[in-house]
């Protein structure tokens, strides 16, 4: 209930006056659960927004709505030039976030949109739009004849807009690596390592700005045309319930083996992240639901906010969508979307095999059951209902058939749209239809931004040539030892991903890390693919392990001890990078039947036994079997075959061991999906 609707005698005692009084009362209209949820929020730069807008939300839903139509228009008959079409899509994306996010978080709950937003508001669309309109001798006469010393002031008003919004939605993390790369442009001549001839001011903020390399390049050409259209779809996905259903097959397909609750929250949250873009707003929608029923069936309050962390961040890396990294991906590295999603397929099964699996022995080991039959939904209702997968089996056929990814979005969101008029609890209204416009441009707005801010970045990289030579400082830090400048090279990905969205995390990544990789002779699909695993599961490794906190405070739990937990889970998924590595046959690179059998099979073993090692699988394991497994694990992964059959033969040994002393009872492996 809100402030100016609640009954008088649901006021606090501390009398009208009080400074506390609109506080109190907001809390008493607030469920625990409600509050918990909204805490989770805060460690999601998205969702720190207003939502006070007044008169202004018409406004909102006038650009978002228009935002909206311009992205299926020009998915519909085609898009403008690349300059073009990002000037649009990032001006209005830029007035939308200077109306909806503060510049500060106290001030997100403030009535109102202040003067100086609205300011912002208008310049946004201003300095985009003088793109638009003298596109033509900004992208050809002035190129050859300089920029007047006004195309140079909207420049440089332009790149501190896209700087400002990002920080706003987005976080400060790729602010400061964006404002970096233009200190790294401006004072190259300076640099004591790395150093290049430099860039005059003019030339830089010009160049960032005007060309179709730096802002507005592939990152932001990318966010125009595919990315906002599957966000869209993934929004369409949500408002009309079809995303609930996901949950409820879940639920009845795993929810009454050991463990049940964890393990469907674990199928439930890859089903949802595989169309979300944000790690930390899966954990709190799918975390809402799936946290409770798992600490209700007996998980600790800090493991079962882990579970739900380390599944929706797996989400990302789930075919079709990829976290929306997979359209930019196809970019940089020359290989057809349809492709990619086919290379992702056994990666991301490897890493919700080890999810899986430590969900497992960590229920065998603390005896924790599967849910009770009237508790989870009814297969034979669910039956009834599998038409709503259709959207996302339209989208995988479409691109299967070698379709656009533009098209198979549009499709998608058609065929979601259809499906959802069958059932009146999917079925939208006409208010509620109206607003998925505004909702869908809402949804893109911290891509948006983030797209920009990284376009920043590559274009520096690009024009300085830094990434050739950071590639060469790992090389010659880890004295040319492969197994070292992998490592090397994870620890950068972390890094540089931490606290930064799915896209923008992949383009930084990819322009500075993969190439030291490809460098060495790793397939450039490898070596992409390599990248954006470790700077996707940034989020759930401390100490800045943002999904991980977002769990903990639906959790009730400690964040680190949270963080902790989640990273322990996602050990073995740590090692599936390592393996696509090594093993290239696993992302289908000239792979033969024989050599692609036995590398699934010894990495399939090896997951479980790291998991089981890790996590524990009884109550009486001990640490010797446990730091056997895992030694054994990490053999059986290796691709030299005789290092991986001394490895099996450990677990092996381990398995037989503990049945022979358990009476053929108790295997640390047993049953792992039961």
């Amino acid at each position: 209930m809100s402030d100016d609707t609640a009954p008088p005698q649901a006021a606090p005692a501390s009398g009208p006056g009080s400074e506390q009084d609109g506080d109190e009362r907001r809390e008493q209209a607030l469920t625990h659960d409600d509050k918990r949820r909204e805490q989770a929020l805060t460690h999601d730069r998205e969702s720190r927004h207003r939502t006070r807008l007044g008169p202004w939300k018409y406004l909102v839903a006038a650009l978002g709505t228009a935002l909206t139509l311009f992205q299926l228009y020009t998915a519909l008959f085609g898009t403008f030039t690349s300059v073009i079409q990002g000037a649009v899509h990032v001006g209005m994306a830029l007035s939308l976030v200077y109306l909806l996010y503060p510049a500060r978080r106290a001030q997100a709950g403030r009535p109102g949109v202040p003067v100086h937003d609205v300011v912002l508001c208008g310049l946004a669309l201003a300095a985009n739009g003088y793109i638009v309109l003298d596109y033509e001798r900004l992208t050809t006469r002035a190129v050859v004849f300089g920029f007047t010393p006004f195309d140079v002031a909207v420049a440089t008003v332009a790149l501190l807009l896209i700087l400002e919004a990002t920080r706003r939605c987005v976080g400060l993390p790729i602010v400061v690596i964006a404002l970096a790369a233009l200190a790294y442009g401006y004072y190259g001549q300076a640099m004591p390592v790395f150093s290049h001839p430099g860039f005059s001011f003019d030339a830089l903020v010009s160049e960032s700005v005007y060309s179709s390399t730096s802002v507005f390049g592939t990152p932001v050409q990318v966010s125009s045309t595919f990315i906002f259209l599957f966000l869209f779809f993934g929004v369409v996905l949500v408002r009309t319930n079809i995303a609930r259903f996901f949950n409820d097959l879940a639920f009845g397909l795993t929810g009454r083996y050991t463990g049940g609750t964890a393990k469907a929250a674990v199928v439930a949250s890859g089903l949802q992240g595989m169309v979300s873009g944000s790690s930390v707003a899966n954990t709190v929608a799918s975390g809402s639901f799936t946290i409770p029923m798992m600490k209700r069936a007996g998980f600790r309050p800090h493991v079962a906010g882990a579970v739900e962390a380390t599944a929706s961040t797996g989400g990302q890396l789930v075919p079709p969508v990829l976290g929306a990294a997979v359209f930019i991906m196809a970019e940089y590295t020359g290989v057809p979307y349809n492709e990619l999603i086919l290379y992702a397929v056994i990666p991301a099964a490897l890493y919700y095999l080890g999810v899986f699996s430590g969900v497992h022995f960590e229920a065998l080991r603390t005896g924790v059951r599967g849910a009770p039959k009237e508790a989870l939904p009814r297969l034979r209702g669910l039956l009834g209902r599998c038409y709503l997968l259709a959207p996302v089996v339209v989208i995988i056929g479409l691109l299967m058939a070698g379709r656009s990814p533009a098209s198979a979005a549009l499709f998608g969101i058609l065929t979601a749209l259809l499906v959802s008029v069958f059932r009146a609890d999917t079925r939208l209204s006409p208010v509620a239809f109206a607003r998925l416009f505004e909702a869908g441009a809402r949804a893109a707005l911290p891509v948006i931004a983030a797209c920009a801010s990284a376009g920043i970045i590559a274009g520096t990289v690009t024009r300085t040539g830094l990434g050739g030579k950071l590639a060469g400082g790992i090389v010659e830090l880890s004295g040319g030892l492969f197994a070292l400048v992998l490592v090397l090279t994870m620890v950068a990905c972390l890094l540089l991903g931490m606290g930064l969205p799915t896209t923008a995390n992949y383009v930084v990544t990819a322009t500075v890390a993969a190439p030291v990789l490809v460098q060495l002779g790793v397939p450039t699909v490898a070596a992409h693919f390599f990248v954006f695993y470790f700077g996707i599961v940034a989020d759930i490794t401390p100490p800045v392990c943002l999904a991980a906190y977002a769990g903990a405070g639906l959790a009730g739990a400690n964040p680190m001890r949270t963080g902790l937990t989640a990273f322990k889970l996602a050990v073995p998924a740590f090692l599936v990078p390592y393996v696509f590595v090594l093993e290239p046959q696993l992302l289908l690179q000239d792979p033969t039947v024989a050599g692609f059998t036995v590398t699934l099979l010894t990495a399939v073993v090896g997951i479980i036994a790291v998991a089981a090692g890790l996590v524990g699988f009884a109550q009486d394991d001990g640490t010797l079997p446990r730091a056997a497994l895992v030694a054994g694990g990490l053999a059986a992964i290796h691709p030299g075959p005789w290092v991986s059959l001394a490895g099996l033969a450990v677990i092996a040994a381990v398995v037989v061991t503990r049945r022979f002393r358990r009476g053929g009872n108790g295997s640390p492996l047993e049953g792992v999906t039961g």
